[in-house]
């Protein structure tokens, strides 16, 4: 067993890697909710999320007879099947009980193929991880294995989200018989092979949810006309934080192999962001200390999540929009995101911040970040309009229409 990560052992694709897994991007995450109504209206109707579909709980748990808790909800911004999932905090102990402090569900991360979910739940479990679930999960149809990082976090390896085409509508409940949980052998038959397995059945593969468009939609946005002006089209960074920054680092770095960017000394303290691509970074760690110094609440562990907007120009809008909302916006310090120059933060109904951004640096073949006295400084006032670098819109575009 390889126990050093500098050494390349495993065969990725033909590619000899220090892991039997490389990690493509940031999937999707989620959270455990005490004002569930509020906070899905928030991300659906403030946000722009579209529920791709509903989960009653009853069919995988044993509820109390009482309890008013019966449904989690799926949210989308794209293709994906979902990017956020939502769940009530009574049904937290599904994956076994968290640790105060954890109010996010799972952290997940895409890999290319699922040799390398197998491959790789192998691998963090010879090193300590303790395997939460193998199998697969629907709705989302993702092939999948669950476990827990130093900290409590739940973080997951994925591959084969569903993807929900241009009438979004999801895989049908009667095709949930393919979820599972246990082993996964390999091979497996294609998705192809699935949908023409159920149309034989009888299967009406075109039965799935498909949730109605709540608001006109009269904003102009890049000469379409959308619901809010402004249209999400990435999820993350995520932030954290940490009891411990060196066991986390260690077991983002070293354990799932992650890309250390950058480190910043904040009020004498470690902050540490890594990425899995050319972004800047994916994640972000701070001392549990600076929660309290920041301003953030004390109930939960995580800081914040970043979602990207199109342009500028759809951020500038979405701080006017947000406020007439009524959210309440928040600040902390831009040292704390670097890579990213104009933002908003915004807290939701939970009380966490939802941070808004344009722009993420992107990193190049050499691997190293843009000096930091070569990055902007967001004026108080924002500008109508700013300056390209080098990297403005050269990450991967946002596939399909805005809507």
């Amino acid at each position: 067993m390889n126990s050093d990560p500098t050494v390349n052992s495993y065969d990725v694709g033909g590619v000899r890697l220090a892991r039997p897994f490389r990690i493509r991007r940031l999937g999707h995450t989620g959270f455990d909710l005490v004002s569930f109504d509020k906070t899905v209206d928030f991300y659906t109707r403030v946000l722009g999320f579209r529920v791709s579909d509903k989960l009653d709980l009853r069919t995988i748990a044993s509820l109390p007879k009482d309890s008013t808790d019966l449904w989690s909800v799926f949210l989308t911004y794209g293709s994906d099947h979902h990017a956020l999932v939502m769940v009530p905090k009574s049904f937290e102990e599904v994956f076994g009980a968290a640790a105060p402090g954890i109010r996010i569900n799972q952290i997940t991360w895409q890999v290319n193929a699922l040799s390398e979910v197998v491959e790789g739940a192998k691998f963090v479990a010879d090193r300590g991880a303790k395997i939460a679930r193998i199998g697969r999960d629907l709705p989302g149809s993702n092939w999948a294995a669950y476990f827990r990082a130093p900290d409590g976090h739940l973080n997951e390896f994925y591959y084969g989200m569903e993807q929900i085409g241009w009438n979004r509508r999801s895989k049908p409940n009667s095709m949930y018989g393919l979820s599972f949980a246990g082993q996964i052998e390999l091979p497996q038959r294609p998705e192809s092979r699935e949908i023409a397995d159920a149309k034989a059945q009888g299967i009406d593969i075109d039965s799935g949810n498909q949730t109605p468009t709540p608001l006109a939609p009269t904003f102009p946005v890049g000469g379409v006309l959308l619901e809010r002006p402004f249209k999400i089209v990435r999820l993350g960074p995520l932030r954290f934080f940490v009891p411990d920054i060196d066991a986390a680092t260690a077991f983002y770095r070293d354990m799932l192999g992650l890309t250390p960017t950058e480190e910043v000394l904040f009020e004498g303290m470690r902050c540490v962001f890594f990425r899995a691509g050319s972004e800047h970074h994916s994640l972000a760690l701070y001392p549990l200390a600076l929660r309290e110094k920041l301003g953030f609440s004390s109930h939960s562990q995580f800081m914040s999540l970043g979602l990207q907007v199109g342009s500028y120009t759809q951020l500038r809008d979405a701080v006017r929009f947000l406020e007439e909302q009524g959210c309440k916006i928040v600040n902390f310090p831009a040292e704390l995101h670097p890579g990213i120059d104009y933002t908003v933060n915004v807290l939701d109904p939970e009380g966490h911040c939802v941070q808004l951004y344009y722009y993420m640096e992107q990193i190049g073949w050499d691997g190293l970040p843009r000096p930091a006295h070569l990055r902007r400084k967001p004026s108080a006032k924002w500008p109508e309009s700013i300056e390209p670098y080098s990297d403005t819109f050269a990450d991967s575009a946002f596939q399909g229409p805005l809507d």
